[in-house]
């Protein structure tokens, strides 16, 4: 660890945290530990994502507590200067920062001067006077959206590259697939591998890919779609759209392995859940993102048995 504060010590530097003692909302709690601060300053530290319960980040104004839950409130106000479309940073400090992406970016290029993700980053943090780029240390594909994290120090990336499993210890997708799923979940389990045309197969047996695991859980489904959430052993390239359309059930939008429907106008895959441990201080840090909207409405019952939403 480069940092020589004690845990205790680093905590209190980056927030204040208090104890929950009876069931109320996250906004009457902390209106009054921060001695009656106003309902828009309230609104913005939602907002900013400087509120955390249990470690989790919460952004919902009327979110319940119960007793026993610790509460953190970060502070240092999240810096507001970089206003992208595509991009939006969730956390950052000295060592990493976390970012929803939207789709249709990629994560990083695959030519030069191509625009992505991690321009974004190199240009906020030349802006801000930053002696640091955005190193890459995972990556989304160009139409999925959510949650990622960038290293911004050469130890974190090295950190996170030589042991990223166990760094990261939940990461999960939600998607709309294409039809109605009858089980309720399951695990996906073959070996995944790139033809001439960079197209990903699948194999049952070791075809001299790589393995690739997928479990998989049903929320909800109606005739036409079915929301689900898939959670990785293994990071493959395309994995879950490969898995997905294994089972019959493509995301919807996906152009290269789908079936043609393209409800949403884009891919429905998001990865809303990123749980991991800080790569320098070891502290827990968890960040989930809503469902894409046009998911949910995707996926509701259906009263008329047809939906309008193709663009």
């Amino acid at each position: 660890m480069a940092n020589n504060k004690t845990g205790a010590e680093y905590a209190a530097s980056k927030y204040h945290e208090f104890t929950v003692r009876q069931a109320t909302t996250i906004t009457d709690f902390v209106m009054k530990q921060m001695s009656g601060i106003s309902r828009n300053r309230m609104k913005d530290l939602l907002r900013g994502h400087a509120i955390s319960v249990d470690r989790k980040l919460v952004t919902q104004y009327d979110y319940p507590l119960e007793p026993g839950q610790k509460v953190r409130i970060t502070k240092h106000r999240r810096t507001t200067e970089l206003q992208n479309k595509f991009v939006k940073i969730v956390y950052e400090d000295h060592h990493i920062v976390v970012i929803e992406k939207s789709p249709g970016i990629l994560s990083m290029a695959t030519t030069a001067k191509q625009y992505c993700v991690k321009t974004v980053l190199d240009e906020y943090f030349a802006r801000r006077h930053f002696k640091c780029h955005a190193h890459v240390v995972h990556r989304l594909d160009r139409e999925t959206s959510g949650l990622m994290v960038y290293a911004k120090t050469i130890e974190a990336a090295q950190a996170l590259e030589a042991d990223w499993h166990q760094i990261v210890y939940d990461r999960r997708y939600v998607a709309v697939l294409c039809g109605e799923m009858q089980q309720e979940g399951g695990t996906v389990h073959n070996w995944l591998k790139d033809n001439k045309a960079y197209i990903t197969f699948s194999a049952d047996y070791d075809n001299g890919g790589k393995e690739a695991i997928t479990h998989y859980r049903r929320i909800k489904t109606n005739s036409q779609f079915t929301l689900a959430e898939m959670r990785l052993e293994t990071g493959r390239k395309n994995q879950i759209r490969v898995h997905m359309a294994d089972l019959g059930h493509p995301v919807a939008g996906d152009l290269k392995y789908g079936n043609g429907r393209n409800p949403a106008g884009r891919m429905c895959l998001h990865a809303y859940r990123l749980y991991m441990y800080h790569p320098i201080t070891g502290e827990p840090l968890q960040f989930e993102t809503p469902f894409p909207s046009v998911f949910t409405k995707l996926t509701a019952p259906i009263k008329d048995n047809t939906i309008t939403t193709d663009k």
